[in-house]
């Protein structure tokens, strides 16, 4: 599946931010995705979006992503999906708005651009 042009776009800004840069996946990570195979991981990360971040008000908004304990994890942060401040600054998503199902599959294809390029990436080192 080729790369959606949006979604390059604003991986190419977050890659210019030191804090964003801070997150890859560790080899336990890696492990994890390629125990469990990239359709169960996006399905995880379809389960944390609409549970976590779709709601109008999301409960602990700017909290409710942990930092490590899963791969989706990570990627939120490293994408900027990690909570609705961060949608509305990088992905222009507003806040108190619930998400409406294209902007979660957006999401989901951000994070799940993000995971492949680090698996692809681990293996060409």
């Amino acid at each position: 599946m080729e790369e959606n042009q949006r979604i390059k776009r604003i991986l190419e800004a977050l890659s210019k931010s030191n804090f964003r840069l801070k997150f890859s996946l560790k080899e336990k990570d890696k492990e994890y995705v390629r125990d469990k195979g990239i359709d169960v991981i996006e399905e995880h990360a379809r389960d944390f979006v609409g549970k976590r971040l779709a709601p109008a008000n999301p409960k602990n908004d700017g909290k409710q992503t942990p930092m490590r304990g899963h791969p989706v994890f990570v990627a939120q942060h490293a994408t900027a999906t990690c909570c609705r401040g961060c949608l509305n600054k990088w992905h222009k998503i507003p806040k108190n708005v619930e998400l409406i199902d294209e902007q979660k599959e957006y999401i989901v294809e951000v994070i799940m651009t993000w995971i492949k390029r680090q698996m692809e990436n681990q293996k060409n080192v």
